[in-house]
């Protein structure tokens, strides 16, 4: 059913990686949900009036806010597809999360409005109707969130959306709330107990987390949260197959909205070889990772010595002394500087979660380094990952794959 409702609107294939089947799915999700929860609106509020049931409003009006959410989700996704300009050089992808941000504050709100008019109707009962045919109106309407859960989760799997799966919890979550409602007119039908009231403030407790949960979802993309490991791995994997590219940190990815990325990061080279041929070697690893993940990529060269001997065992030596300080920490950028002192210049990647201060392990290696030779001294950078392939050697890599 759900393929026959994308194909009937138009869309031939679904490709993810295609922003405009992107949009048109979103859209589709959009007016899917529009339709489908004014309908249960609809329903539920008449049931509301008629049994004068505080819970059965306060889940007509939580459609209600679906609905909304369902029609910013439409806008988003024709919005945040409009091309980049002068103004807005990136685009427009991010506009997905502040719609969904002032949804969920606009969702909390009127869980806190529903949860006071719960405990006014504790302490002022009022008489609630039980009647067959809001029972049966609930019952279409569990069917329906159901189906609706259904449809979310299988296009937010296809365009890998935050916000449709983000929805299909909703859903499911108010198929659970319908739930409640009805198991509340199954105790006031067969004990003369009015439980209304409480399954109203369990209704509206419902609401408000679920709005509290979206605002989390939301917020953490525009303050900025790390990329998916996986789509990290996908990335190393790729960049380590450049016969020249020895090893890459500071691996960042910008998210700019659902669909649009920037890559950037630092490639190790050896400085022995010729490097116009190394230059075309980054460019062409650049429109590789365009092609396949359709994100710009900005790759800065590291040249590092990779004949020499000498150069080479001093950096296994240092090597060892950062893995004493934490089995994931790396060496990398490292620069020798000969004279009466021998300086020994390099950055060391680390755990964010790692207790220690910067000014500790700087400390650390430093006292380490000496014990290697008095005449080293050491300018040590210290640098905060917070993903593990954010460093990595093409040996690493490798090791990873034979396991």
């Amino acid at each position: 059913m759900i393929n026959y409702i994308i194909k009937k609107y138009g869309i031939k294939n679904e490709n993810p990686e295609d922003l405009s089947v992107r949009k048109r799915l979103g859209m589709l999700s959009g007016l899917v949900g529009i339709f489908g929860n004014l309908l249960l609106f609809s329903g539920k509020f008449f049931a509301g009036v008629i049994t004068s049931s505080i819970a059965i409003s306060a889940d007509a009006f939580n459609n209600l806010s679906d609905a909304i959410s369902s029609l910013v989700t439409l806008i988003c996704f024709k919005a945040s597809n409009n091309p980049a300009d002068k103004d807005h050089p990136f685009g427009y992808g991010r506009i997905e999360y502040i719609s969904g941000l002032i949804v969920s504050i606009a969702i909390i709100f009127m869980g806190i409005e529903f949860t006071k008019s719960s405990i006014e109707k504790i302490f002022n009962p009022e008489p609630v109707s039980i009647q067959l045919l809001p029972a049966l109106i609930l019952i279409f309407s569990l069917f329906i969130k159901i189906l609706l859960g259904v449809f979310n989760t299988k296009i937010g799997k296809i365009i890998n959306s935050t916000a449709l799966k983000a929805a299909t919890f909703d859903s499911l979550g108010d198929a659970a709330v319908t739930v409640t409602i009805l198991f509340g007119m199954a105790i006031t039908y067969f004990t003369g107990i009015s439980v209304d009231a409480y399954s109203g403030i369990l209704v509206s407790l419902f609401i408000i987390f679920t709005g509290v949960g979206l605002i989390k979802e939301t917020l953490s993309p525009l303050i900025g949260q790390s990329p998916d490991p996986e789509f990290v791995k996908e990335i190393t994997d790729l960049v380590l197959s450049s016969p020249n590219i020895i090893g890459i940190h500071e691996l960042t990815v910008h998210n700019y909205g659902p669909g649009k990325s920037m890559i950037s990061m630092h490639a190790e080279m050896p400085a022995e070889k010729n490097i116009i041929e190394l230059h075309e070697e980054i460019d062409l690893m650049e429109k590789k990772l365009k092609e396949k993940f359709g994100c710009s990529a900005i790759i800065h060269m590291d040249p590092i010595v990779t004949s020499d001997v000498n150069v080479q065992l001093i950096r296994e030596k240092i090597s060892s002394l950062v893995k004493m300080i934490h089995e994931n920490a790396k060496v990398y950028d490292l620069r020798i500087v000969p004279g009466d002192k021998v300086n020994l210049i390099f950055h060391v990647s680390v755990p964010y979660d790692m207790p220690k201060t910067d000014e500790e392990i700087k400390s650390s290696l430093s006292l380490g380094i000496k014990t290697l030779d008095e005449s080293y001294e050491s300018q040590i950078e210290v640098d905060r990952v917070y993903f593990e392939d954010q460093a990595k050697t093409k040996d690493e890599s490798a090791d990873q794959k034979d396991e």
